[in-house]
Formats: structure tokens, sequence, C-alpha cells
């Protein structure tokens, strides 16, 4: 996607906080956009997926002539903000959302940059956001995340990554002998997607309610299943994977 080359205005619940933040060089940043802060120098420009939400812009800012820092971005930083976002359903209250670029807002965390949470559905693909972009952080914590369209075997090099599974997938362990601790999350929405664990062949899955059994899959019922349902995968020993935590409606096949 590109970013905004116009204004945006954006239409706000509520507006809380603002702010004033330095903007790079050599670049405008437009009314409404998504506005992300530099990790190596804390400049402010058009988000992208490897920087840091810092709010909205309130009006443009055009340092496009200008040094770095050499005027501010007005920012609002919290609020409540009516956005289009890529996925959303009317069972999403609650849920993380993420930006891809400056005006792309998604469910998808893989790509993307978390902003804040669904406060209300609207309509098809519209959504009132809650953001606070100082204090709220991303559920899923910081480390490496992957998308799973299909089914996937896993090795250990998968090992501390979080996985969102966005299509129906039978997802395999590899042997405990070399472990894939990870997670886990169905990334559907509600009733959409259909997420099955399945060790090796001698290995058994044991977690919450879930009696322990060679070569049994555990699986998140699909009819349902929601975003965000999943399983962490948090520990081996000799007979199997245990799983530390579930979100959802799991239960091992008979």
């Amino acid at each position: 996607m590109t970013t905004l080359a116009a204004n945006s205005p954006r239409a706000y619940e509520t507006g809380g906080n603002r702010n004033a933040l330095p903007v790079i060089a050599a670049d405008v940043l437009y009314e409404g956009a998504a506005i992300g802060a530099v990790i190596a120098s804390g400049h402010c420009r058009p988000l992208t997926s490897v920087d840091r939400f810092v709010g909205f812009a309130e009006r443009k800012a055009d340092n496009a002539s200008g040094a770095a820092a050499a005027i501010n971005v007005d920012l609002i930083e919290s609020g409540k903000i009516e956005l289009t976002i890529a996925g959303v359903t009317i069972t999403d209250i609650g849920q993380p959302v993420y930006a891809t670029d400056d005006n792309t807002f998604t469910m998808l965390p893989v790509g993307g940059v978390f902003i804040g949470f669904v406060h209300r559905w609207v309509s098809s693909g519209m959504a009132i956001v809650d953001f606070d972009a100082p204090h709220y952080q991303d559920p899923y914590g910081a480390g490496t995340y992957e998308e799973i369209t299909g089914n996937k075997t896993l090795d250990s090099e998968d090992s501390g990554k979080v996985f969102f599974v966005t299509a129906d997938a039978t997802i395999t362990l590899p042997a405990v002998a070399t472990p894939a601790l990870c997670t886990i999350v169905n990334a559907g929405s509600y009733g959409g997607v259909g997420v099955t664990i399945s060790p090796n062949a001698s290995d058994s899955l044991e977690g919450p309610d879930i009696t322990a059994a060679d070569d049994k899959d555990v699986v998140n019922t699909k009819a349902t299943a929601q975003r965000g349902d999943l399983a962490v995968l948090g520990f081996v020993d000799a007979a199997g994977y245990a799983i530390t935590q579930l979100r959802g409606t799991w239960a091992r096949e008979a």
C-alpha cells in the first residue's frame, strides 16, 4: 500500500490526549494518518510496519523541504476513532487492531503494528477503535509473528513464534527431540476457521482438561471458534508436549 497523499479527516467519538513530536526530514504527514516513530531516531513519519505507533495526525505537517525535527506533527494519541478495517466483524469487540501503513488497518498482526482494540462494530468493514498509544500494549507481546494459511509441519526453528491461523489447518508438531515451543492462535472470525494440532505419532499432547495419549490431536472446535482462541505449547518431556494455556473450546480427538 502507499501512504496518504492528501488529508483524510477522521471521525472521532472521543479525542483524548494530544502530543507534538518531531518529524523526519523531507516528508509530509497528512491529517488523519496513523503516525509512527522511527525506532532508531524517534522522528515521526507515516506509519510503517517497523515503527512504534504514536497516534493520529490532527493536522497536516509539511516538512518536505525541512531537516529532521524542523517541525512537529500535532497528534491525537488517545481516544476512539472510526476506521475501515480489513476483516473486522460484529463479533470482534475487544479484539486488537493493527496497521500496516498510515491508512491500512487489519485484524491480523502479521506485518502490522498494534494500534488499539475494537470498541464497537459500525458496519461491514468499519469499526470504532479505542486507542491509547502511550499505554496500550499488543496482547500477543513482542515476538516473531507468522501467518498459517493451510496445513503446516513445524520444526525447531519455529520455537518462540506466534502463529496466526487464517484458514482451516492441521499443524503437525515435530518429535520432542527437536521441539517447537510456540503459540498457535486462531485468527479467523467466529466459526470461520478450524485449527488442529497434531503431535508426532509417538508423542502426546496434554493440557488443561486434555487427557494425554500418544498420537491424539487437539482440536479447536470450528463451530464455536473465535478470533483469539489459542494454545501455548510451553514445554516438553519424554512423553510429549504440554499445553500451558488454552483459550476457547479445544478437545482431544477420540
